[in-house]
């Protein structure tokens, strides 16, 4: 039986990756390169919880071209235009929705 599972496995893994869509996953990559720059921004304003929340609201409003900009900032600390280019996908119809939908609090102007 163990010599099954030694084979099985790793067979089952393979297949599982093979059925993976490349770009769906690049996407995904960029998506979360872009909330670890998005997340401590608002944290400044908002407590923990509150904040991931409105971290998901923003990136859902971003473009994938938004996003990939905010992912860009990756490892430094996010500058002016990047906090400028927050609070604007805050501000989006979408973002205020997900907000009030989550309970998250309107950002400080």
């Amino acid at each position: 039986m163990r010599t099954t599972l030694q084979w099985v496995l790793p067979v089952l893994a393979i297949g599982t990756l093979a059925a993976c869509d490349p770009a769906e996953m690049a996407d995904k990559a960029v998506r979360r390169t872009a909330e670890s720059v998005v997340q401590p921004v608002l944290a400044r304003e908002l407590p923990g919880p509150v904040a991931d929340a409105a971290t998901q609201c923003v990136l859902d409003a971003a473009t994938p071209e938004e996003m990939r900009a905010l992912a860009r900032d990756v490892g430094v600390e996010a500058g002016s235009q990047t906090i400028l280019n927050i609070r604007n996908l805050a501000s989006r119809p979408s973002a205020t929705a997900c907000f009030a939908a989550r309970g998250v609090p309107p950002l400080k102007g």
